[in-house]
């Protein structure tokens, strides 16, 4: 029986995390940084469907305009920006020393999924609308839309999956330092959406943006914005796995497209999983 990685993976981290070695203080830290992270992100995530589904013609944001367009502007830049940032060498030394003491590089992928997630919930509820409503589904297409809506986000979910719960979630973070062993990152995702296309995240985060039962100018520069970033940012992380992974990873981009499934997939080289 072939175990699949992504699971098996997942299950030694819950293993280990609810079975701990002692050590109070550690144990205690895990648990905060664990709670705060996902705690953040479902309030983010929640934020975010709901202020899509809206077309972001609500939210907390006042900002009076004609300043709400550089305050507006301002929140769409500052994810992809701070975002790209951390992912560097540098953003990954500052990540490891953001929590002061010995545990801050265990917690590294937690504290990065924390400033994400505080990210996204800062973009959808701080956003201020602009007022006007440019169309909204009713009847059997508000429906279809809705459906289509869904299904987007399910794929969103399911990519995340392929990559890494554990890394996708930040629960390798605070599970690692909870059951005091080194974070084991996933290989080079190859399976599941990843046999499709080689940015699945990116391109069903781009479907969310577009599938939505209302259109206003706010969500039609958000679905623009957000789209160019989901195109472009994977460059900068698949030069990142050209070198961590060299040949491996060229024979797999060699025969995986990059952002749109094929109609007719080439057959493809299994050395590449």
């Amino acid at each position: 029986m072939i175990k699949d990685p992504r699971i098996t993976r997942l299950f030694d981290l819950i293993k280990a995390a609810v079975n701990p070695p002692p050590g109070a203080a550690r144990i205690t830290l895990a648990l905060v940084v664990g709670l705060v992270c996902h705690a953040t992100f479902a309030i983010a995530i929640m934020a975010m469907i709901a202020a899509m589904f809206l077309g972001l013609s609500e939210s907390f944001g006042t900002v009076p305009w004609p300043w709400a367009a550089l305050s507006n502007l301002l929140l769409i830049i500052q994810f992809p920006v701070i975002h790209s940032i951390l992912l560097t060498k540098r953003g990954g030394q500052f990540l490891s020393r953001l929590i002061p003491g010995p545990h801050g590089e265990t917690l590294a992928t937690t504290t990065y999924a924390i400033i994400a997630s505080a990210q996204l919930l800062a973009l959808f509820a701080l956003w201020t609308p602009s007022g006007i409503v440019w169309w909204r589904a009713e009847g059997a297409v508000f429906w279809v839309i809705t459906a289509a809506y869904g299904a987007s986000w399910l794929l969103l979910t399911k990519a995340s999956f392929d990559a890494g719960a554990e890394v996708q979630s930040g629960a390798l973070g605070w599970m690692s330092l909870m059951g005091r062993i080194r974070p084991i990152f996933p290989d080079m995702p190859t399976l599941g959406m990843f046999r499709l296309i080689r940015q699945p995240i990116y391109a069903a985060f781009a479907l969310t943006l577009w599938l939505v039962p209302v259109w206003t100018p706010d969500q039609l520069v958000l679905a623009l914005s957000y789209t160019a970033y989901c195109l472009l940012a994977p460059m900068l992380k698949e030069r990142r796995f050209a070198i961590r992974y060299g040949e491996r990873f060229q024979q797999y981009r060699a025969h995986i497209p990059y952002f749109l499934p094929r109609v007719s997939p080439k057959k493809r080289d299994h050395k590449a999983e």
